[in-house]
């Protein structure tokens, strides 16, 4: 797995684990769990979304460099 692939895993793993322990501390009543939750979850999507389009920005630019050295290799 790569640098950025395991970083993303452990972030979702970690905020999964965390909202278990959430719910079973939590004393609110199950349909307030479920909207801080659902909201919770859409933030962490969120960031997650953020994050992969800034690697994907990343390889693009990587791919680009890589191409322009084969083209003056090849020349």
């Amino acid at each position: 797995m790569k640098k950025e692939t395991k970083i993303i895993v452990g972030v979702l793993a970690g905020a999964a684990l965390g909202a278990t322990i959430a719910l079973a501390l939590s004393s609110d009543s199950s349909s307030e769990i479920k909207g801080k939750v659902s909201d919770w979850l859409a933030g962490i999507l969120d960031a997650s979304k953020e994050k992969l389009a800034g690697v994907a920005d990343k390889a693009a630019g990587v791919a680009d460099k890589v191409k322009d050295k084969i083209a003056e290799i090849n020349a």
